[in-house]
C-alpha cells in the first residue's frame, strides 16, 4: 500500500517552483523583472495579502503562504550564494582597472548617503544606532536590477554603464561591514555604535584570516582534484561545498554566513576555475536568490501603504530625491558629463536587496523595531520597483540635452556566416594585420574583429575586412563561428581581457585551438593554465629572432640556425606548458591540437 503523502508539506515550495517556472516569464513578456516579479507574488500569496483571506475562505491555503519560517532556509542559501558569485566578480584586476571609479565616487557616495539618511531617520525618532544601520541599508542599490536593466537595454560598456557597475561593486564591498555592524550591535544591545563597529572589525578580521588561510592553502588543489576527476556532478558538488562551508567557518565566529561565501569567490576570482564555477552556479542563483526575494515578498505589508500613505510616499520620494541629490554632483566631480551623472543617479536612487538582508537582521537582533523594519522592507520593495521608470526617465533626459550622434555604418556591418571553418583573429592591430596578411597568404579562410571602433571605421574605409564587436560577449564570438572555427588567434595587447575570452572561448569549445600573444613567460603559463594550445611570449620570441640574426651574419649556415632555433623554442614552450598546466591537460591539448 502506498504511503500516505502529506500534500501540504511540498504546498510552499511548488509555489516557489510554479512562480520560477510560469510567473516570471510571463512577467518578463511585459519587460517587468523578475525580482520585482518574485517581491510582487511573495506579498500577494504572502500572510499580509491571501494568507489574511484564509480564515473566511479555507481553501486559499493551497496557494496561500502563511508561514515564511518554512521557506527562510532556502532565503538564506541565496544570501549565501548571491555573495559568492559576487566575489568572484570582484577579481583584483577589475578593482584595479576601476578603482578610481570604485573606490573614490563609489566611497563618497556610500558615505555621503549613508550619513544623510541615517540623519533623516534619527530627525524621524530613531535611535542612533537603528538610524545608521537604516542610513546604510537604504544608501545601497539593487545590483540585481540595475545590471539586468543594463544588459537589457546593452549599456553595460557604456559610460553610463560602468559608472553605475563601479558603484555598485563598492556597493557590494559596503555590504560587509554593514553586515559586520549589525552583529555587532546586536551583542551590545544597540547601546554604542562605535564600540559596536570596533567588535564587528575583529570578528570579522579573525574570521576572514582563517577563511583566507584555509581558502590559500585548499582551494586551488582541492578544485584540481575535483577537476581532474572529469564529472560535472562533482565539481558542482564541490562547489556548492566551498560557497557553505566557508559561510559555516564565519558563522562559527558570530559573523553572517554571507561573509564566508564572498571571501571564497574573492579567493576563487584569480584562479583559472571562475568561469566554470559561474556557469555551475548560475542554475541555483535563479532559483535561490528567487526563494530570497520571494521570502522578503512574504514580509510586505501593503496595509503600512494604507494606514500612512502620506508617510510612506514621503519617505519614497526623499530616499530616491536624497541619493540622486549626492550622485549627479559627484558623478560630475570626478569628470562625467550631465548625461551620465543624471542617468546613473536615476538607475542608483532606489534602494536594494541589502537593505532585506541588513533590515531582516537587525529586526531579529532587535536592533530595529520590527513596525520600523516593515516599513523599510516595503519601502525598499516599492522603490526597486521604480528603476525601470526612472531609466526610461534618464532615457528622455539624454534625449533632449544631448542630440544622438549618427552612428558610423562601418561599425554595423555583421561578420558574415559561412558554413567554411575559418580562423577567427581576435585584434587587428600591428600583430593583427600581419597575422591576417600571412593567413591570406596562405588562401587560409578568416575572420578579424576588434572593439576600436573609431579604428575599424578608417581600416574600413582603407579597404580592410574587419568587423566591430567584443569578443568578450559570447553571442558575438558565436556570431562569429567560433563553434565551427578551425582556430582562436588572440593578438590583444591587454592581458586581463585576452586571458577573460581565451577562458570563454574554451568554456563554449573545450577542444578549441588557441594561438595567444603573450607579454613574457610568466603570461604564457598563465594561458596554457587556461587551455590555450600556444602562447607566444614576446620575449621569449624576440630573443630567438636576435639570436637567428647573429648566427646568420657570422657565416654559421642556415640549415643548422634554423634548426636550433625550432629546437630552443619547442624547448621554451614545453617548459612553459608543463608549469602552466597539468600533465593531463598538456596530453589533451597535445590530442585535440589542430593544423591551420
Amino acid at each position: 500500500m502506498a504511503a500516505t503523502v502529506d500534500l501540504a508539506a511540498y504546498k510552499d515550495v511548488l509555489i516557489i517552483l510554479g512562480t520560477t517556472a510560469v510567473t516570471v516569464p510571463v512577467l518578463a513578456r511585459f519587460g517587468i523583472s523578475s525580482v520585482i516579479g518574485f517581491l510582487g507574488i511573495g506579498a500577494l500569496l504572502g500572510p499580509f495579502g491571501v494568507g489574511r483571506l484564509v480564515d473566511g475562505l479555507p481553501w486559499l491555503k493551497w496557494i496561500a503562504v502563511t508561514d515564511s519560517r518554512e521557506i527562510s532556509v532556502f532565503a538564506e542559501l541565496g544570501v549565501v550564494f548571491l555573495l559568492f558569485l559576487i566575489g568572484l566578480e570582484l577579481s583584483y584586476e577589475r578593482l584595479t582597472r576601476m578603482k578610481r571609479l570604485v573606490l573614490g565616487l563609489g566611497t563618497a557616495q556610500v558615505v555621503a548617503s549613508t550619513s544623510i539618511i541615517a540623519l533623516v531617520a534619527w530627525w524621524a525618532g530613531q535611535p542612533i544606532a537603528a538610524a545608521v544601520l537604516i542610513g546604510g541599508a537604504l544608501a545601497l542599490s539593487s545590483t540585481a536590477i540595475v545590471v539586468e536593466q543594463l544588459a537589457e537595454t546593452k549599456r553595460l560598456a557604456t559610460t553610463t554603464g560602468r559608472t553605475s557597475f563601479a558603484i555598485l561593486l563598492l556597493q557590494d564591498l559596503a555590504v560587509i561591514p554593514l553586515l559586520f555592524l549589525v552583529g555587532a550591535l546586536a551583542t551590545r544591545g544597540g547601546d554604542s555604535v562605535v564600540l559596536g563597529l570596533v567588535i564587528a572589525v575583529a570578528q570579522g578580521v579573525a574570521a576572514v584570516t582563517l577563511v583566507v588561510l584555509v581558502g590559500r592553502l585548499v582551494l586551488r588543489p582541492f578544485l584540481r582534484l575535483v577537476a581532474s576527476a572529469d564529472g560535472p556532478e562533482v565539481f558542482m558538488a564541490a562547489t556548492v561545498l566551498i560557497a557553505i562551508g566557508m559561510g559555516v567557518v564565519t558563522a562559527a565566529f558570530g559573523v553572517s554566513m554571507a561573509l564566508g561565501a564572498f571571501v571564497a569567490g574573492l579567493l576563487l576570482a584569480e584562479t583559472e576555475y571562475r568561469r566554470a564555477i559561474e556557469a555551475t552556479l548560475e542554475p541555483f542563483k535563479g532559483l535561490l536568490l528567487g526563494a530570497f526575494f520571494f521570502s522578503v515578498g512574504l514580509s510586505i505589508d501593503l496595509s503600512l501603504i494604507a494606514t500612512r500613505p502620506i508617510v510612506f510616499v514621503g519617505a519614497l520620494v526623499v530616499l530616491i530625491g536624497v541619493k540622486i541629490a549626492v550622485l549627479v554632483p559627484l558623478v560630475r566631480a570626478f569628470g562625467q558629463s550631465w548625461t551620465v551623472a543624471v542617468r546613473s543617479a536615476l538607475l542608483l536612487g532606489p534602494a536594494g536587496e541589502f537593505a532585506f538582508v541588513t533590515m531582516g537582521l537587525a529586526t531579529a537582533a532587535g536592533v530595529v523595531a520590527t513596525e520600523t523594519g516593515a516599513f523599510v522592507t516595503t519601502l525598499t520593495a516599492f522603490s526597486m520597483a521604480t528603476v525601470p521608470l526612472l531609466d526610461y526617465l534618464g532615457a528622455r533626459f539624454a534625449d533632449r540635452i544631448k542630440p544622438v550622434a549618427p552612428i558610423d555604418p562601418a561599425l554595423l556591418v555583421a561578420p558574415p556566416t559561412t558554413p567554411d571553418k575559418r580562423v577567427i583573429v581576435v585584434g587587428y592591430g600591428r600583430v593583427g594585420q600581419l597575422v591576417c596578411e600571412m593567413l591570406a597568404h596562405h588562401k587560409v579562410p578568416f575572420i578579424a574583429v576588434d572593439s576600436d571602433a573609431r579604428e575599424i571605421s578608417d581600416l574600413r574605409r582603407a579597404g580592410h575586412e574587419v568587423y566591430y564587436g567584443d569578443a568578450n560577449n559570447q553571442a558575438f564570438l558565436e556570431s562569429c563561428g567560433l563553434r565551427e572555427a578551425a582556430a582562436l588567434v588572440l593578438t590583444l595587447h591587454t592581458a586581463g581581457a585576452m586571458d577573460e575570452i581565451a577562458g570563454l572561448a574554451k568554456s563554449i569549445c573545450p577542444n578549441l585551438t588557441i594561438i595567444a600573444r603573450a607579454r613574457d613567460a610568466d603570461h604564457a603559463k598563465a594561458l596554457y593554465k587556461l587551455g590555450v594550445t600556444d602562447a607566444v611570449p614576446e620575449t621569449i620570441e624576440a630573443s630567438l629572432q636576435l639570436s637567428e640574426a647573429v648566427l646568420f651574419d657570422l657565416g654559421v649556415p642556415a640549415g643548422l640556425v634554423i634548426a636550433s632555433v625550432h629546437e630552443r623554442r619547442d624547448v621554451f614552450r614545453k617548459e612553459l606548458q608543463e608549469a602552466g598546466a597539468d600533465e593531463s591537460r598538456i596530453k589533451h591539448a597535445v590530442r585535440s591540437r589542430k593544423t591551420l
